[in-house]
């Protein structure tokens, strides 16, 4: 079930009858896309937080190690990964309000949800270099470095729309 679907099936006796109204149900259906939207980038926020234990289990094994020049990198990861996740979870909707005097282009924005799903696999990945030791600190940059390049692509294609 997707996210989509999971924010319809949330609709109240009231909504299910306004969705009868001519008009409403494209109103509603944007909204809907809004609050999945909203759903799913938390979600990746709270994905790519959870990486955050294992980058200060590392910063403490490499303190203890006595590799001082592995902190570095780590932090070089932790910051990267907060302004990814920073970037996520305040990114741009894709789609103006209802009341909004500039539209969205349809096509464009279901190119940026299906682009924001395929987000997913990007997420798990930064994740699947979190789980090797603290010496895959570079890597695991490499791929946060690479989320943010994917993220930036988002914002250019929306650039114009609003």
């Amino acid at each position: 079930m997707s996210i989509l679907d999971r924010a319809r099936g949330g609709q109240n006796a009231l909504e299910r009858v306004m969705n009868a109204i001519p008009g409403f149900k494209g109103y509603r259906e944007k909204e809907l896309r809004r609050d999945a939207d909203r759903i799913q980038r938390e979600y990746l926020a709270s994905r790519l937080e959870e990486c955050k234990k294992t980058l200060n289990h590392w910063a403490a094994e490499a303190s203890r190690g006595g590799a001082l020049d592995a902190i570095n990198g780590i932090e070089t990861a932790r910051k990267g990964l907060e302004k990814v996740v920073a970037r996520i979870r305040y990114a741009d909707r894709g789609y103006a309000g209802f009341f909004d005097t500039a539209k969205v282009d349809e096509g464009v924005l279901e190119r940026v949800y299906t682009f924001d799903a395929d987000l997913v696999t990007d997420v798990e990945s930064v994740r699947e270099a979190a789980r090797g030791s603290w010496d895959a600190a570079p890597e695991l940059a490499r791929r946060i470095d690479a989320l943010d390049t994917r993220l930036a692509d988002r914002e250019a294609m929306l650039s114009g729309i609003r």
